[in-house]
């Protein structure tokens, strides 16, 4: 399937990279910042207070080792990450991932930060660091009834590309400002 991808023609955005602050819906001060080492400790936090309810295709992880060992991979130096903040606490992560030409994006929202305006954001955000960072080609999975995540996606311009299964594949083409030197074929 991945290299029968399909993606939209039209380009989306653009979008504004981090940092970016916004008021959320229930009045809270939300930063939303790229990723530095120190943020390791409260991504862990955030991910143990994880909803399981909320978990999907496996991810995120529910035991701390485990999770440790996600981190490690997508908190890698070729993937790209954004981290929504209220304060000190982390309230919502975003990455996107290299698969050869494209980057696969994943975005979590903890539960007490849903339907808060906070997952637009964040998503916008992470694609905005996307284009300055020379990726044009981002894809995702979904599971079709999550009705609110595939809205979010179709919002910011993420189009269908493959409905054969009960997960959707998604997949958006982003206004790159520059050629990526470190994309690999």
């Amino acid at each position: 399937m991945t290299g029968d991808r399909i993606y939209p023609d039209e380009v989306s955005g653009p979008f504004e990279g981090p940092p970016v602050t916004i008021e959320d819906r229930e009045g809270r001060e939300i930063t939303i910042s790229q990723f530095e080492s120190g943020d390791r400790e409260a991504l862990v936090e955030m991910y143990l207070a994880f909803d399981p309810a909320d978990r999907a295709q496996g991810i995120p992880p529910s035991e701390e080792r485990r999770i440790e060992d996600w981190l490690d991979h997508i908190l890698d130096e070729e993937c790209l990450n954004v981290v929504a903040w209220n304060g000190d606490e982390a309230a919502g992560h975003a990455t996107l991932v290299p698969d050869g030409e494209s980057y696969e994006l994943a975005i979590f929202v903890l539960q007490a930060y849903q339907r808060a305006g906070i997952g637009t954001t964040l998503l916008e955000t992470l694609l905005g660091l996307g284009e300055r960072e020379g990726v044009d080609k981002v894809w995702l999975t979904v599971e079709r009834w999550n009705r609110a995540a595939v809205a979010l996606y179709k919002k910011v311009g993420f189009e269908t590309c493959d409905a054969e299964s009960f997960e959707l594949e998604m997949a958006i083409r982003l206004d790159a400002d520059e050629e990526s030197e470190s994309a690999s074929g």
